[in-house]
């Protein structure tokens, strides 16, 4: 049986594209995917990109969205 440090140890010589594969296992056998609300979800983030890409929709720079929230909880 492979000890947990043997185990890291071998984690951090994998390829980034292996790393990224295996971290989505992992999250995947904790949070099983429900293929509908994924769905839902690819749905959405492409009307909303498209809409910024479009013109249809008004977008905020970071920085001033972040400016915002520091000055509406720094109070």
């Amino acid at each position: 049986m492979i000890k947990s440090g043997e185990l890291m140890l071998m984690v951090d010589e994998l390829p980034i594209d292996i790393k990224t594969q295996l971290v989505e296992k992992l999250l995947n056998s904790m949070h099983p995917h429900q293929k509908n609300i994924d769905e839902l979800w690819v749905e959405e983030a492409e009307k909303r990109v498209n809409e910024v890409k479009n013109g249809g929709a008004k977008t905020i720079p970071g920085e001033t969205v972040f400016k915002e929230i520091r000055d509406r909880f720094s109070k």
